[in-house]
């Protein structure tokens, strides 16, 4: 028999919901009102989750919430309300992005399972023992890699009961999860808050490939791949949607359902996908999955692919069959809306009617009798009633303590009250008798009493005078920066496999560099910057990766979490330094003075800010110049990544400008046009922070420099010291900048 593979559906809203289940979907992922990577959806209420819950449940489906952006200190006590209402309910799991969340519900909220969400891009091993340690039961693989890599990692995870999931149908990303601000930094919409604004679909001045759309991705579909992901050991097949439709989560679930019933039945797959393209699509490409990264994987047109697929497939017909084609098209559509609707209109979520009668008499127990349509029962008190007491019984506060009822999957429909005036039962009893009605209505389960969050002091101001460091990536620039005496530290290649031994012999010669690791380390160029850092043994390093934080910590180095690892709150410093000796930490770019204010560091904790850089909005596995310049190539093969170099602009219908850049060693990359400067938060919160970084990497870019680099430095050094004279230099001589980001805040 053959091990069962889930097929996991997006919830946007409840009729998307009840159309999953209606399709036959194993599992729910769905959001509330708040604190969920997808604001633009319309959630569901929290007083509806026990309804979808019994719906869900009773047609052997389960439900996970997402509960998946960074999170900032003001709103940790309204997190923590959520989760003392989430742990009493039969939620199925929580899909988390924010390292202090995981922490907290880690440490405190220890009966529910957790998932670790798409946003923490999770691509190597040692991400996944990183999040082992933080008691995740699941991880969202990547949405970049390929077979290989999924089944490598997958027998990873399951080494350690943890479960891999794989997203197999819908949008893609053109950015790697997480790591994309650039919809933050133009728009005030962060994709790690769930507000992001899709500007990967935007219209752009038309590029010199020919192409108006250049960073739009064809919909990701592996339907024809569901063998491959069997034998891969992926525990769960996660569709994309949740600002779909409801008849696009059922065409597509209902098609999926369909596809592994007859792989469990008969052992094929059908290789007739025309469901899917009757729904919202951009066409389909499985080309990440594949490992075939190439050109054609986009489109030129964000809207749904549907009428184009038509036009293809009708070679031959008039266009007077291929307009009855389109109108049949649309009557299948309407119908099938109409089915879905009727069908789902019959699913009912709303809370069970439940009467009360509550009786008794002096000498005898108070008797508390529930009737519904599902269940009949009593509970009665240990205790009996006297005639003396300090609180009578009534009514009105009876039904103030029972009313905690109305937080399962009941409610309160009437209650009837029989017991004579001057009646008394002592308090404590009284919350017994309410316990025991509790427990028999969320399924013999006992209610978990509210968790209070221990108070987070803040130390206080260690570093009056905080250092200047520098970041760079060309070998040239390392006199420069020693003559300046400032901490240097070296920007590393993603393409690690290709410079290991470059980099490693380097380092050696250079013993003053501090490495600095990238957010995207796959495969072998994971395993080579392992070999870098056991052979190197540096004495303190950066790192943007996870994976390499947890080597790093298990080796007894001392850690940085890089800018990437997008820390906005107090929390995600306990958690890097209580489960990973982390000793300091950036903090997300995407904060502004107030919420940085807000966050309290650890006891020896150092912490750390970069205010000046160029600004990188995205990092893509994908090729970016084929839409933008074209290419000569169709396909990326081994020597795209060590041996491409080109840079190009992109300039979208608001005349927003961006740089295009691929770099010998690296992914592609977009960064703004001009760079970022942020010279006020030294004089805001300047207490804060241990040392600031200047990044002087080689990214061109359209801000230009007055000043050659050692100036640059000896500048910054200046402003540190309060020199306002320096401080004017800076600004007259780096133009033009931008600091948006800093002054609107998450």
């Amino acid at each position: 028999m053959k091990r069962k593979i889930e097929l996991l559906a997006p919830g946007g809203d409840v009729d998307s919901i009840k159309s999953a289940i209606l399709a036959g979907a194993d599992a729910i992922y769905c959001g509330l009102s708040k604190f969920n990577a997808r604001n633009r959806a319309t959630n569901i209420r929290f007083e509806d989750l026990q309804g979808i819950l019994r719906l869900a449940h009773k047609n052997q489906c389960q439900v996970f919430i997402t509960l998946n952006i960074i999170v900032l200190d003001s709103e940790i006590p309204a997190v923590i309300k959520l989760l003392n209402r989430l742990v009493n309910t039969n939620i199925d799991g929580i899909i988390v992005q924010d390292l202090g969340l995981l922490y907290i519900v880690s440490k405190y909220f220890k009966t529910l399972k957790i998932h670790a969400s798409t946003q923490l891009t999770t691509h190597n091993e040692g991400q996944i023992l990183f999040l082992n340690k933080l008691n995740v039961e699941r991880i969202n693989l990547s949405r970049e890699l390929n077979i290989e890599e999924v089944k490598a990692l997958t027998a990873v995870g399951l080494k350690h009961q943890i479960l891999s999931e794989v997203f197999v149908h819908g949008s893609y990303c053109l950015s790697f999860s997480g790591l994309c601000y650039m919809s933050a930094a133009n728009g005030a919409n962060s994709g790690n808050r769930g507000r992001c604004s899709q500007p990967c679909r935007d219209q752009y001045v038309t590029t010199p490939a020919g192409n108006e759309f250049p960073l739009n991705l064809k919909d990701n579909s592996a339907f024809f791949d569901l063998r491959e992901l069997y034998d891969a050991g992926v525990a769960s097949l996660k569709i994309e949607g949740r600002i779909k439709e409801f008849e696009y989560v059922y065409g597509v679930v209902n098609a999926w359902r369909k596809q592994i019933t007859q792989f469990y039945d008969t052992n094929t797959l059908s290789d007739d996908n025309s469901a899917l393209y009757k729904v919202f699509n951009r066409d389909f490409t499985n080309g990440f999955l594949m490992g075939k990264i190439s050109a054609d994987m986009f489109i030129d047109n964000p809207k749904s692919n549907i009428l184009e697929h038509i036009a293809q497939g009708s070679n031959g017909l008039t266009e007077q069959e291929m307009a009855n084609q389109q109108v049949r098209l649309c009557e299948e559509k309407e119908a099938i809306r109409r089915f879905v609707q009727d069908q789902i209109n019959q699913f009912s979520i709303a809370k069970i009617p439940l009467q009360i009668s509550i009786t008794g008499q002096c000498g005898a127990p108070l008797v508390i009798s529930l009737k519904s349509l599902e269940t009949t029962f009593e509970v009665r008190s240990k205790v009996s009633l006297a005639d003396k007491g300090s609180e009578a019984l009534n009514p009105e506060m009876l039904l103030s303590r029972l009313k905690i009822i109305d937080e399962t999957d009941y409610f309160i429909q009437t209650m009837e009250f029989a017991l004579s005036s001057n009646l008394f039962l002592p308090f404590k009893e009284l919350n017994s008798l309410k316990k025991r009605v509790l427990f028999i209505l969320n399924d013999s389960k006992e209610m978990i009493a509210p968790v209070e969050l221990p108070v987070l002091h803040r130390d206080g101001p260690q570093h009056q005078n905080p250092t200047l460091s520098v970041i760079i990536s060309s070998p040239t620039d390392i006199e420069i920066c020693r003559d300046n005496a400032v901490d240097i530290y070296f920007q590393l290649p993603t393409g690690f496999k290709d410079q290991q031994a470059q980099m490693i012999q380097f380092f050696n010669e250079n013993s003053n560099l501090i490495p600095w690791f990238p957010s995207i380390l796959i495969g072998d160029d994971y395993l080579a910057a392992l070999e870098f850092l056991e052979q190197l043994q540096p004495k303190t390093m950066v790192t943007n990766n996870t994976g390499i934080a947890f080597e790093a910590h298990k080796m007894g180095i001392s850690w940085i979490a890089g800018p990437c690892l997008n820390i906005s709150n107090s929390y995600s410093l306990l958690c890097l330094k209580e489960h990973f000796n982390c000793h300091g930490a950036f903090l997300s770019n995407e904060i502004n003075q107030r919420q940085i204010r807000q966050i309290r560091k650890p006891n020896d904790f150092s912490l750390y800010y970069t205010i000046y850089q160029p600004m990188m909005l995205m990092t893509s596995r994908q090729c970016l110049f084929y839409q933008v310049t074209g290419c000569e190539k169709n396909t990326m093969d081994q020597r795209c990544i060590p041996h491409c170099e080109k840079i190009a602009t992109l300039t979208n219908l608001k005349g927003e400008r961006f740089m295009v850049e691929k770099s010998k060693g690296n992914y592609h990359r977009i960064f703004s046009a001009t760079n970022m400067l942020n010279i006020n938060v030294v004089a805001d919160v300047a207490d804060h922070f241990s040392s600031f970084f200047i990044d002087l990497t080689d990214i061109k870019t359209e801000t230009i420099l007055a000043v050659n680099k050692p100036t640059l430095i000896a500048l910054f050094k200046q402003h540190l010291s309060g020199n306002s004279h320096a401080t004017q230099q800076i600004k007259t001589h780096i133009q033009p900048t931008q600091n948006r980001q800093y002054e609107r805040g998450l």
